[in-house]
């Protein structure tokens, strides 16, 4: 296996389970969420729909990354690093998700590219989950669970 081929495999492996991770951990706040609203009388409508809001964000962005990690495994596949990307571009061509361009962007810059949407989907489930603690110690009264 070749560096550029080590490069994509590894960053697809990375992409695929920072994307489950973040998944699964903005899908516990919904879980919990319902149990505790019983227990203390949870929050407002508004506080409700900006944890769905946000927890759409983290979750379509994990999908985003998942198809990154699947684009990157495609990559991989090829002999060269040239044909890897050339594939790649043929293929989002078309599904109609890119225009084809003259120059077409290294196996770096994409790495770089997706990078920017893990730390994105990072920023948000962040906000995310403060968000919803923020409304859990409101639905509280501030006093600790007991």
């Amino acid at each position: 296996m070749t560096r550029w081929q080590t490069a994509a495999s590894a960053a697809a492996r990375n992409l695929g389970c920072n994307a489950i991770f973040c998944g699964l951990t903005a899908l516990l706040p919904l879980i919990a969420g319902p149990i505790t609203a019983g227990y203390r009388g949870f929050a407002p409508t508004l506080g409700w729909l900006l944890v769905l809001v946000f927890c759409g964000i983290v979750l379509a962005l994990a999908i985003h990354l998942l198809f990154d990690a699947l684009l990157f495994r495609l990559a991989s596949s090829h002999e060269t690093e040239a044909a890897g990307l050339a594939a790649v571009d043929d293929l989002l061509s078309r599904m109609q998700l890119r225009k084809p361009d003259g120059a077409p962007r290294g196996l770096e810059k994409r790495i770089a590219g997706s990078r920017r949407i893990v730390w994105q989907q990072r920023f948000a489930l962040v906000l995310y989950l403060g968000i919803f603690a923020i409304l859990q110690i409101n639905a509280s009264g501030g006093q600790p669970p007991g």
